[in-house]
């Protein structure tokens, strides 16, 4: 029986913490308080009841309608609770009980509100990932993903990690849509992208960047390449780089050592 409870208590608590993403989803790009006024319905602005405000159960038990004025909730709110919930459960299966666990769910959290809101406005804000990129130093420097012992010394070595891939990060996006822009004579990336590259950079070093851009780029190629090809959108619609960014840097932080191992081994075998 408790080995089922715990998991249900962070699972619960994942969709906790995305009901509150899905405020900052909403208000940040607003440059809306996120503490006042209390929930409430966009429409009628009539403000949520305690047990409305239940992660996932809340909308099933409104039939996505709100109390009030009858007007429909997106589903997307559940299923951003439920996806959060579900990654801080991953999460915890892959880590354990551990600091790293709770590193990731800061960083999974930050990449979760930054795609979204990029869905929706094409920006990437940078309250959010100056925040992400500092909070990614500090946990570098504390060791959070390492198995060495905290001393000034690998703590000064996280330090520079961090550092270095914030810095390779930015500058690789920045001459990116430099080179880009002059080529082309338009924009070609945003500028919030290459602050989300400095975060990963933060969070995962130089080279979990340089692999979180590089799966970004794939994707992004296979997936916009499909879009326009299916005619769900064109090439002169632009499409949001960052969910592909966070993507990426999902994927190596769970899966990014033994990536780059295979890739060294692969091509490399004599250096590795």
């Amino acid at each position: 029986m408790i080995g089922i409870i715990f998991p249900l208590i962070v699972f619960a608590f994942g969709a906790a913490i995305g009901s509150f993403l899905n405020v900052v989803i909403y208000r940040v790009p607003a440059a809306l308080s996120l503490l006042h006024p209390p929930s409430r319905c966009p429409v009628c602005h009539h403000p949520l009841r305690p047990y409305d405000n239940v992660p996932i159960l809340g909308w099933l038990w409104l039939k996505g309608h709100c109390r009030y004025c009858d007007t429909p909730i997106a589903p997307r709110y559940p299923l951003v609770e439920a996806l959060v919930g579900g990654l801080f459960l991953g999460t915890f299966a892959y880590f354990g009980l551990t600091w790293a666990t709770v590193g990731a769910w800061i960083f999974l959290s930050w990449l979760v509100c930054l795609t979204f809101i990029d869905l929706d406005t094409l920006t990437l804000p940078n309250v959010l990932t100056q925040s992400g990129l500092v909070l990614g130093i500090l946990a570098q420097t504390l060791l959070i993903f390492s198995t060495e012992t905290l001393t000034l010394s690998h703590a000064a070595s996280g330090l520079m990690a961090a550092v270095v891939g914030a810095v390779l990060g930015i500058w690789i996006f920045e001459t990116i849509g430099f080179v880009g822009s002059v080529l082309t004579g338009k924009t070609v990336m945003g500028g919030g992208d290459g602050k989300l590259a400095a975060m990963l950079g933060a969070w995962l070093g130089w080279q979990g960047m340089l692999l979180s851009s590089f799966l970004a780029c794939a994707l992004g190629a296979l997936i916009g390449g499909a879009a326009i090809a299916l005619r769900l959108t064109t090439r002169q619609n632009p499409i949001p780089f960052g969910p592909f960014l966070a993507l990426g840097g999902l994927v190596t932080l769970f899966w990014g050592d033994r990536l780059i191992n295979w890739y060294w081994q692969l091509f490399f075998p004599l250096a590795s």
